[in-house]
């Protein structure tokens, strides 16, 4: 008799344990589903790897330890400096130079400017001058030879001595050789110029010899302004390789490692600092059932299994999940294999999560 009890009790626990079974799997409340609606995940804090832009040298300043809360600006690491600094000064010299070179250059331009325009003023004048010589002479030439004519009929009419010819024959001949030494000498003052009878419109070759000098400094003024630009560049590359090497937080959070120490030499764009941020995001996995209710730039909640304290979040971002997350061997509900999305949320950066906190998050 007690055997026949225990037999039926038994049958009826194996019984109530097929029902209880049967109706948590069609109520939804299995282990399956219950993963699919409740997600939990740990809170991320992101990390920024600091490191010297470029630039390299031997470090001279560590100005932050691990663990230690830094702002957006504070001073992490200074490299030394005495390289680029004698670098800096050599060009501002040399800058230096090119601007008195440039004012000497100018200087002298604008004094042969001058001269070119005073020569050619006393040229003009000179030439003006001549001529008025030269209308002179021919005019003393003119009188000298009516002179010679009135002399030679009054000579052949006996009227006059012979010896009064003579000396109107001599003044003949001066005027003459005046004539040409005048006009040799204008020929000369007007040398590779036509003469015009216009002094405003000669071009004389000395003085166009003498502007295109002046012009030809004014290229060299040029070839000086462009050469102290090349060197203003420089400096400026200077200054900005300078700068780079003064590290700074670029934003607030806190110093998780310390790679590189006080006297080492450090590589341009090799990490010298790890600084975790403020920006604190989670991830959970959910079905493609699940996603077409979520969006990106969307607000949802989770809550913190510590202190169970409710938080804002910000769904930043949702991508097809690897194939290990899909939902498979779902069919015994009657269900396909189902692709899994990743969604990454952040936090609201006031609610004073913390980095390793466990969230849950309940998708209805």
């Amino acid at each position: 008799m007690p055997k026949n009890k225990t037999a039926r009790g038994g049958m009826i626990f194996l019984a109530l344990l097929i029902i209880s079974g049967l109706i948590l799997m069609y109520r939804g409340n299995d282990a399956v589903f219950l993963g699919g609606t409740v997600k939990e995940s740990i809170l991320t804090a992101e990390q920024i790897k600091l490191a010297f832009d470029s630039v390299g040298g031997r470090m001279t300043n560590e100005a932050v330890r691990e663990g230690q809360e830094v702002q957006a600006g504070d001073l992490i690491m200074e490299l030394d400096a005495t390289d680029t600094d004698l670098a800096i000064e050599k060009l501002q010299a040399q800058i230096a130079q090119l601007d008195a070179q440039i004012k000497s250059t100018a200087g002298t331009m604008n004094a042969n400017s001058f001269r070119v325009t005073n020569d050619e003023q006393q040229s003009f004048r000179q030439i003006d001058s001549q001529r008025a010589l030269v209308n002179s002479a021919r005019a003393t030439l003119r009188n000298a030879e009516i002179n010679y004519n009135r002399n030679l009929e009054l000579v052949n009419a006996g009227a006059i001595a012979r010896s009064q010819l003579d000396d109107a024959i001599m003044n003949l001949n001066v005027a003459r050789a005046n004539v040409d030494t005048q006009q040799q000498l204008l020929d000369r003052l007007l040398a590779g110029t036509r003469d015009t009878g216009r002094t405003d419109s000669l071009n004389l070759p000395t003085i166009a010899q003498e502007r295109a000098t002046v012009e030809n400094m004014q290229n060299d003024l040029d070839a000086l302004a462009e050469q102290k630009k090349f060197l203003e560049v420089q400096l400026k590359e200077l200054e900005v390789a300078k700068s780079r090497l003064t590290l700074h937080a670029p934003e607030s959070g806190k110093i998780i490692s310390v790679l590189q120490k006080h006297g080492e030499m450090v590589s341009p764009n090799v990490p010298v600092v790890l600084l975790e941020t403020k920006r604190v995001y989670y991830d959970i996995y959910v079905s493609e059932e699940q996603a077409v209710n979520l969006r990106e730039g969307g607000e949802i909640f989770c809550t913190t299994v510590a202190d169970d304290k409710k938080i804002r979040c910000t769904i930043r971002l949702m991508t097809q999940a690897p194939g290990f997350a899909d939902l498979k061997q779902s069919r015994e509900k009657g269900q396909a294999d189902l692709s899994a999305f990743q969604v990454r949320i952040y936090v609201d950066e006031n609610s004073g999560a913390m980095a390793g906190q466990t969230v849950s998050v309940e998708l209805d």
